[in-house]
């Protein structure tokens, strides 16, 4: 029987980190067991229990990932009644989380961070991650208009687009959040193979040698059959040390008559450790890729976080603007009704004479510009649901059920007496301690601390001792063969120790009866060394750089904070102003009606009140308007977007809302 049988698979590779010698031989001599066990695998019925064989088989299988859903959530046609999408604030919001497409990409990049981690576990060079977060489109705005603050103010013209659509309002754009360079550090110096390998080899080899001599083995032509077989195991470990063990077995059948041995095999069993001892010493610098792929695990979900309080925010921007965009057409309805009354009444007076015909035309041109307006404003209101109804669903205009929904806000703007608010310096503190944004800058630098760990180690000269110790056997059968110048028969008189197969190989090996064994030291001196030292100086300067542009950012946030305060304070004097000038601009109406009811003014006057009055109150809608944007900015400069909405991160990584749709109101 032939000492050299190799299975198609060896032992489990954590079952070769002990006893690692017994079990890699006993794998080299086990291939019919392991044929047999693969041969009942095989005949494994559906529905039973894995075997170990194809667990074995897992590590060589590529990862299932799962097809992205492009169907929208059933919440979508849930709030949808009689061609109208009834939607509330926190509906809104809801359809982001589940059918938002941004949001849906940064979903992935948690579990690619995942990867970064088993990739750093098994001893490889990280691939890194997308920092990049997009923003909403910036929506057609409120009702556009200037504050009124006076009594008998101009009325604003009406405007009309001269572009068709407005690229700025409905594209998206992109934010990278890295505080790092775009190039990126040095690899370092490198770190061991955690994940052991296991090579095995099997030769089978004829060979016909002519010799110069019959002396050495007693013919002139020697034949020899060898079948040669490899096994190596072979790991690193975090220390820099690196573990190799070696099984090699050589079994020959040879034509030699001097040979007392035919055939016979022989054996070795070898191990070599190798400890650096400058470059690539220690555990801190070899894990080093671990722990910035544990700390990009962190970045992913803040990345994601910070995703989710700009898509949130925009969604909130686009929903009150879309509110006051409505608001604004009621307004340009009872501008137009009235006007419409105006030319009436003017019309009538025109016919029994007691009105001069001018002041009909003038009347007419009214109507006319107040159609003009509601048109306008009603435009809005169309390309503001366009984009919303993109936002807020993954199919966007391609679902023909959705193409003529008209969006029907719930909610309504209320402005509360007072906002109660902290001091300046404590919410800039609560913005610097719940941005993600920042949270996340601060772990890249720590990572590039890490990275700079591993360029400052490559600096260091390669000193490495290495140990080894090998074990030989040998043993066979004694020669057939005759001696040379014997007659057949003949007796030959072999050692009895080497006498045997394949036990008596392994006996010797493991009693370490011919042993070889070794130290010695490498030394590797790099004697300018320019390139390391040019790695950790550009290391080190990019490390300052993203430390500079920590600093920039905490000085935005603290920007950021202050003007959103600022713009939330004008908000509501503006719209305490708004809402006196538009009472004033009521009051001056009715009187100058009266008058005009009385003949003591003409319908140029009423007109000329009248826009006033309808621009007091569209500029009554901005400004509500403006002081939900506001305070929904101020929550998004403090990173509280998802604490004042009330959103659960588990729904919004899972994309499954819990919560039930707003009820569509009964009366329409």
């Amino acid at each position: 029987m032939s000492i050299l049988r190799f299975p198609a698979f060896a032992a489990k590779k954590v079952v070769l980190r002990g006893g690692a010698s017994a079990v890699l031989c006993a794998a080299v001599l086990s291939l019919p067991v392991a044929a047999q066990q693969t041969s009942r695998d095989s005949s494994r019925e559906p529905g039973m229990p894995a075997s170990s064989g194809m667990r074995l088989m897992s590590p060589y299988r590529a990862a299932q990932v799962s097809g992205a859903s492009y169907a929208n959530s059933a919440r979508t046609y849930a709030l949808i009644s009689a061609g109208n999408m009834y939607l509330s604030l926190q509906d809104a919001i809801a359809l982001a989380l589940e059918n938002n497409l941004d949001i849906q990409v940064q979903r992935y990049n948690p579990m690619i961070a995942g990867t970064e981690l088993k990739r750093a576990k098994g001893g490889g060079l990280l691939r890194g991650l997308d920092y990049n977060i997009r923003e909403l489109p910036q929506g057609v705005g409120g009702p556009g208009g200037p504050l009124l603050t006076t009594l008998g103010a101009s009325a604003s013209l009406s405007q009309v687009s001269a572009a068709s659509a407005d690229l700025a309002v409905i594209n998206q754009q992109e934010t990278n959040l890295s505080v790092q360079s775009a190039i990126p550090y040095s690899d370092g110096s490198p770190v061991p193979a955690y994940d052991p390998f296991l090579d095995l080899a099997v030769n089978a080899n004829h060979t016909s040698t002519p010799q110069t001599t019959a002396f050495t083995t007693g013919t002139y032509n020697l034949l020899q059959n060898q079948v040669s077989g490899d096994g190596s195991y072979e790991q690193g470990f975090s220390t820099g040390t690196n573990f190799s063990l070696n099984y090699v077995a050589n079994r020959y059948k040879t034509g030699s008559l001097r040979s007392d041995y035919n055939p016979y095999t022989t054996g070795s069993l070898g191990i070599t450790i190798t400890q650096p001892l400058l470059r690539g010493f220690g555990i801190d610098v070899n894990r080093r890729f671990i722990r910035i792929a544990g700390n990009e695990e962190k970045i992913a979900d803040l990345v994601f976080n910070q995703q989710l309080i700009t898509t949130v925010s925009s969604v909130i921007r686009l929903y009150w603007d879309l509110v006051s965009l409505r608001a604004d057409v009621r307004v340009k309805e009872q501008e137009l009704a009235t006007a419409q009354k105006l030319y009436d009444n003017n019309k009538q007076q025109v016919e029994v004479g007691t009105l001069a015909p001018l002041q009909l035309k003038q009347a007419a041109a009214e109507v006319a510009r107040a159609k003009q307006d509601l048109i306008n404003s009603q435009s809005l209101v169309d390309q503001q649901e366009i984009i919303l109804k993109n936002v807020l669903t993954r199919t966007g205009a391609s679902d023909p059920s959705l193409d003529s929904v008209h969006i029907i806000p719930l909610d309504h703007i209320t402005v509360p007496k007072s906002d109660n608010l902290p001091s300046v310096g404590a919410l800039v503190a609560e913005a610097l301690r719940n941005r993600p944004d920042l949270a996340q800058a601060q772990i890249e630098i720590a990572n590039a601390g890490l990275s700079l760990k591993g360029s400052k180690n490559e600096l260091l000269p390669q000193l490495n001792i290495v140990a080894g110790a090998t074990d030989n056997a040998l043993a066979g059968s004694v020669n057939p063969l005759p001696p040379v110048g014997s007659p057949p028969g003949a007796p030959r008189s072999p050692d009895p120790f080497l006498l045997g197969g394949a036990g008596t190989v392994l006996s010797q090996i493991f009693q370490r009866n011919f042993p070889d064994y070794g130290i010695g030291f490498q030394l590797n001196i790099p004697l300018r060394n320019r390139v390391a030292q040019a790695d950790v100086a550009r290391d080190r300067l990019q490390v300052r750089q993203s430390e500079v542009r920590l600093k920039q950012a905490q000085n935005q946030v603290r920007v950021e904070v202050q003007n959103a305060l600022v713009t939330l304070g004008r908000a509501r004097a503006s719209y305490d102003a708004a809402v006196e000038t538009r009472q004033l601009q009521q009051e001056a109406l009715d009187a100058e009606q009266q008058r005009f009811s009385v003949g003591q003014s003409t319908s140029f006057f009423v007109i000329q009140y009248e826009r006033d009055l309808a621009q007091a109150r569209s500029t009554e809608v901005i400004a509500m308007g403006d002081y939900a944007k506001a305070k929904a900015a101020l929550d998004r400069a403090l990173g509280a977007t998802l604490t004042s909405n009330n959103i659960s991160l588990t729904e919004a990584r899972t994309g499954i809302v819990n919560r039930s749709p707003t009820p569509i109101p009964s009366e329409r």
